[in-house]
């Protein structure tokens, strides 16, 4: 359209125009052209910067990017940034027309309150969470007038750590339009002087190589990126930009002593990561989950990633494998050295691994630490060698010892502090937080693996990690009349390439000399190596002020404690667990970070209302993919927060698909029955989810527990009358509910063959061939022979119990219960419980809808409380009005006990009696 326009105007053009008049007329049509490709549907970013700052490893980054509608109408712009999870946020605004809208950090339940009286209000109410392996996203959005600019900057902090002999940092690049003024700016600065520096990104092609500038002398490096509008473009007339990926910086300091001390103003941080020292042999133990649910790709990539380990063991090191399903195998019943013999004979082992059977983790941990201990009290490994253990599992335990809390103590008293645990999560599947605890309480980490075709890659790259041990039990010790808040400072191994930091604040601010001991096991012989520093050689090396940002050390030493803090309150219970949160929310409200303790709280003034906000950063603990993780509520009619792709990115929201509901279901209310399947109601969306409960028999869950009515609700799981051997999960219903309100002293029990309630002292019983009408106390109690309950209680609280009565000769399954709500509104918002947490509002958005494993269920994506899940489109029965048919009720079904759906996991559900 453009060239017709262009050939008119030419031919109307006077004979006597000069070809100067000609070409400044192409040059603006060029310009004009140009213009309108910064321009998606509406909205133009006009400048995107990315200014990072790292000094001693410690990175202050601020994003800022800054659009105009173009528009003739008010249009919606987007903020959307992948963040490090190691990152925390610090500050946020916005600035809309040369009004800045701040955020600030409050104690997370104040900001909730904030949050949940917002929404009491009737005003509309986002949701945001997502997560990607290393990322978690951060988006906002804001309705600006036609010709209005706003301003989006973001800051967020973060330790690097080394890893390979590198420090790393990632910026995450995604745009999704052209950007005219785009540039990346990262400034270094090391007391030691820089060794080496280079950046790279994913996106980066032959032509925009020359593009990333970098140059580093002495302490100081710097690197920029400022591609051209032509530069970003996927080809020369594209409106497309081909910024999309990771851009990524590594560098690494010049060592001539072992550590590094640095002191500034009451503060002090030391750098360990000795180099030239001999490797230590290790003695390796592979715990493998060789269950059914391994079968297929997961089996096939986990055994070629060991075989390429397999090409990696060295020579002194000895290892052995240990496979566990429904049984416990192994490969040998000792440790065994890595010879080239015994390494082909692996491989044949490795190679005819097959999966199949249930999932016996505690067995198979127990066996491995058994043949650790016997290697070590026989002398069959060298004294200074590293023990490690690292366990891989796709599922959760349910044969053997299937209760987590059992095996975390079994496993914690077998190894005692002597070897390292690492656990390796395979998918979503897993019971992500009990894998966490137990690594940790271990002095090891857990880790994520994803299932995608990387998978064999993920494992041999945790294992290259933990490859080689340089030295073991390392303490840094520092004079103790000197030093408080002292971070971490002993570590059970050293890894080449790695560095150990520790940070302390002194007993006097004004101190300027500190001297430190550092002690460890080497291949060789102990290590003993003393440091010393001085607060006036510390300043000489930061007389470059322009590359420092505020009181790094503090808030490196602030960073750190938070972080270490957090993760001591993982494994950490009762009095222990409330002191450790409370240090960390005092230090993350200090200092500003949001951290899973607090919360960024943004308002925006609307007219008369106020518009409200809150940024959190929850934990990986929940086992969403997982979605540990920004979560963002914005609270407003024209502000909202929501999932957006993955990157940077300022604009228009692409189109997502919409999924249309079935009509409305006959019925809303919130129940369990079955096996156990609960099902949510969520009448404003005129819809429903669901999820199951997979739990052992003779455990009770905590299904609706309100602390200020009184009013409580469990449920005690049966399983079939024998177990099916052809089933991993065996079934499981609700053979007894317990209702009970302290307050009017009541206890209801029901089980498939009794009713009896109790009143103070009085116990009255009847069975399910009564059809009985019961006034006393507040409670009405109606049960209908054979078929269900119905009790209503003062507050106007009413439960139906259905019966489920099977053929008494059937040979697998028994008579069980369903629990249904019929009034809930009466109960307070304080009340939680599997069930309960439901009755106050929940939303979610469905986007994604693709076709799923069964033809008639589709798969998609949920945004819903805090997390992106995938689900599946399906039905579950109500048998509140027909217990022997029941109603099909249409739902989006949750996968994994309703990972990420329910608040926390199912296993906090679980109590020790039904009353």
């Amino acid at each position: 359209m453009e060239n017709k326009l262009l050939l008119c105007i030419l031919l109307l053009i006077p004979a006597f125009a000069s070809s100067d008049v000609l070409l400044t007329h192409v040059r603006n049509i060029k310009k004009r052209n140009a213009d309108n490709d910064l321009v998606v549907n509406g909205i133009e970013i006009y400048s995107m910067k990315i200014d990072s700052k790292v000094t001693s490893r410690f990175a202050h980054n601020v994003i800022t990017s800054r659009a105009v509608n173009r528009g003739n109408v008010s249009k919606e712009v987007f903020f959307d940034v992948e963040l490090p999870k190691t990152a925390f946020i610090t500050n946020f605004s916005m600035t809309i027309d040369g009004v800045t809208y701040p955020g600030t950090i409050k104690e997370k339940e104040a900001a909730k309150k904030q949050y949940e009286k917002a929404v009491s209000r009737g005003q509309t109410a986002g949701l945001v969470k997502a997560s990607g392996r290393k990322t978690e996203k951060f988006t906002v959005s804001v309705n600006i007038k036609a010709a209005s600019k706003v301003t989006f900057e973001l800051t967020y902090e973060e330790l690097l750590k080394r890893q390979f002999g590198k420090y790393e940092m990632f910026i995450k690049v995604k745009p999704k339009q052209l950007v005219k003024d785009f540039e990346i700016e990262v400034d270094i600065f090391e007391p030691q002087g820089i060794a080496e520096l280079e950046a790279e990104g994913t996106f980066i092609t032959n032509e925009l190589q020359n593009t990333i500038k970098k140059t580093f002398s002495g302490k100081k490096g710097h690197i920029s990126f400022k591609p051209t509008l032509d530069q970003q473009r996927t080809c020369a007339n594209c409106s497309q930009s081909l910024l999309d990926g990771d851009f990524t910086v590594r560098y690494d300091v010049k060592r001539t002593t072992p550590d590094n001390l640095q002191i500034v103003n009451g503060y002090f941080v030391h750098f360990f990561a000795p180099t030239n020292l001999p490797k230590l042999s290790k003695n390796i133990i592979f715990v493998l989950d060789t269950s059914g649910s391994m079968y297929g790709r997961e089996i096939e990539q986990t055994k070629e990633a060991l075989l390429k380990i397999l090409d990696d063991i060295k020579e002194d090191d000895f290892f052995n494998f240990i496979l566990f399903d429904s049984e416990i195998s192994t490969w040998k019943e000792t440790l065994i050295k890595a010879t080239p013999e015994n390494l082909d004979e692996a491989r044949k082992f490795v190679h005819h691994i097959s999966a199949q059977g249930l999932t016996n983790l505690h067995g198979g941990l127990m066996r491995g630490i058994d043949i650790l201990n016997a290697a070590h009290e026989q002398n069959l490994v060298p004294k200074r060698s590293a023990s490690i253990i690292i366990m891989l599992t796709d599922g959760q335990p349910n044969v053997g010892v299937s209760n987590t809390h059992e095996i975390e103590k079994a496993v914690k008293k077998a190894i005692d502090g002597r070897y390292i645990l690492y656990n390796l999560g395979f998918g979503s599947g897993v019971d992500y937080g009990f894998l966490e605890r137990m690594a940790l309480d271990n002095k090891g980490l857990a880790r994520r693996i994803y299932p995608d075709s990387d998978a064999a890659l993920q494992l041999q790259g945790f294992y290259d990690e933990v490859s080689n041990p340089m030295l073991i039990d390392v303490e840094l010790n520092y004079p103790e009349n000197e030093i408080s808040d002292l971070t971490t400072n002993s570590f059970k191994h050293f890894y080449d390439g790695s560095e150990i930091v520790v940070a302390g604040r002194f007993v006097d601010s004004n101190q300027n000399h500190l001297s430190v001991d550092v002690r460890g096991e080497g291949a060789d012989n102990a290590l003993l190596y003393t440091t010393q520093q001085d607060a006036e050689q510390t300043a000489q090396a930061f007389q470059e002020q322009q590359y420092i940002f505020g009181e790094y050390i503090e808030r490196l030493w602030a960073y750190l404690t938070i972080e270490q803090l957090l993760e001591k309150r993982i494994i950490a219970t009762g009095e222990e667990k409330e002191n450790l949160t409370a240090q960390a929310r005092a230090l993350s409200l200090l200092y500003k970070f949001v951290t899973p303790l607090t919360s960024m709280v943004v308002t925006k003034p609307e007219e008369d209302d106020n518009e409200e906000g809150i940024a959190d950063k929850p934990t990986e603990g929940i086992d969403i993919f997982t979605i540990m993780d920004w979560v963002l509520f914005f609270v407003a009619s024209k502000i909202t927060f929501r999932f957006i792709q993955a990157g940077m990115f300022t604009g228009p929201l692409q189109a997502s698909p919409v999924y249309h509901t079935y009509a409305s279901p006959p019925i809303w209310h919130t129940s369990v029955d079955g096996d156990p399947h609960f099902i949510i109601s969520v009448p404003q969306k005129k819809d429903a989810i669901c999820f199951n409960i997979n739990e052992n028999p003779g455990m009770i869950l905590n299904l609706i527990n309100d602390p200020v009515t009184g009013i409580t609700v469990n449920g005690e799981l049966i399983g079939d009358k024998r177990a099916n051997s052809d089933a991993k999960i065996q079934n499981s219903y609700f053979g007894k509910i317990g209702i009970a309100n302290k307050h009017l002293d009541v206890k209801l029990t029901v089980t498939p063959e009794t009713i009896t309630i109790e009143n103070g002292d009085e116990k009255t019983g009847f069975t399910w061939l009564d059809s009985v009408t019961l006034n006393q106390a507040g409670v009405t109690l109606i049960i209908n022979r054979k078929k269900n309950l119905v009790l209503s209680m003062g507050s106007g609280v009413s439960f139906v119990v259905v019966l489920h009565q099977v053929w008494k000769k059937h040979p697998l399954h028994q008579d069980f219960l369903g629990l249904y709500t019929l009034k809930s509104d009466e109960l307070s918002e304080q009340t939680h419980g599997l069930l309960g947490q439901f009755f106050r509002p929940i939303d979610f958005t469905i986007l994604e809808i693709h076709p799923g494993s069964d033809p008639k269920k589709p798969d998609a994506t949920m945004i819903v409380k805090n997390n992106e899940l995938t689900v599946t489109r399906g039905w579950q029965k109500d048998y509140r009005r027909d217990p022997k048919h029941g109603v099909d009720i249409p739902c989006w079904f949750v996968h994994d006990n309703g990972a990420g759906l329910i608040d926390g996991v199912h296993t906090d559900y679980i109590v020790s009696s039904l009353f």
